[in-house]
């Protein structure tokens, strides 16, 4: 890429969160950076977008994250804002991260930190989401690291369009030392099995309420799988699609007449 890449940098953690800054941080020799980032933690958000209020925008003025735009709203909403109407251009690519905790199997499909990259390819620019396995911030300046390197090799590779669309890429990183963390795999999506059931708690006036469960355990963890390659140590990178068409029974519904003309 001859011209200094634009970078567009989010989160779901919120424009406070350490694995934000460590990522910008590690990020700022690659190129332009904008960060806009929620304004609170919007884990498990997904990919929406907020219809029933307005929403602000502030910039952070002094300290490490001088510079730093915020939002009340999801991470999609942070990236659609800026696509649609901050930025005077696209930016080259959307890095999202890095979240506190892993995205794998079907967390995909909850993570905000995932929509943020989501939204960024449903605007035609690639994009990648960094997620740090353990829960805790520990070791994230060296994940940050870690991240910085496979950006730069999106960078000097550019993502390669399929069928017109932008790449998407799930990047999980376990923790641990720089020196660790030079192992990649390209990977697919292991499985869990179900959500774990909800908690039941009561209120002060006796009423119950409920807390999500967590997550299931690990399902798929053959050689392959983002499960697998984190469990050998080694830095899981998934390529992902938009395309939620399942074609083979697409073609098997034709083929038994449900089409009606």
């Amino acid at each position: 890429m001859s011209k200094v890449p634009h970078i567009l940098v989010s989160n779901d953690d919120g424009y406070l969160a350490p694995g934000l800054l460590a990522l910008v941080n590690a990020l700022r020799p690659l190129g332009k950076l904008t960060i806009v980032a929620p304004e609170q933690n919007h884990s498990g958000a997904s990919n929406s977008l907020t219809l029933s209020r307005p929403l602000s925008i502030h910039r952070v003025a002094g300290g490490e994250r001088d510079g730093f735009l915020f939002v009340n709203g999801t991470p999609t909403d942070c990236v659609h804002m800026a696509m649609t109407g901050f930025l005077e251009s696209k930016p080259d690519l959307v890095v999202s991260g890095i979240n506190q905790g892993e995205n794998m199997g079907e967390d995909v499909l909850y993570s905000g930190t995932v929509a943020a990259a989501i939204e960024g390819v449903m605007f035609g620019v690639p994009g990648i989401a960094f997620s740090q396995v353990d829960r805790g911030w520990a070791q994230i300046e060296n994940a940050a690291k870690a991240a910085r390197d496979i950006v730069t090799q999106a960078l000097q590779e550019p993502m390669e369009r399929v069928d017109g669309i932008a790449t998407l890429l799930n990047v999980n990183i376990p923790n641990g030392h720089y020196e660790q963390l030079k192992r990649w795999r390209v990977t697919r999506l292991g499985t869990r099995h179900h959500s774990q059931p909800v908690i039941v708690q009561q209120n002060p006036r006796g009423e119950n309420i409920y807390w999500i469960g967590p997550a299931g355990e690990a399902r798929d963890i053959s050689p392959g799988t983002d499960f697998h390659a984190i469990n050998e140590g080694c830095i899981s990178i998934t390529p992902m699609q938009l395309d939620l068409t399942h074609h083979a029974r697409q073609a098997s519904m034709r083929a038994s007449g449900w089409d009606r003309e």
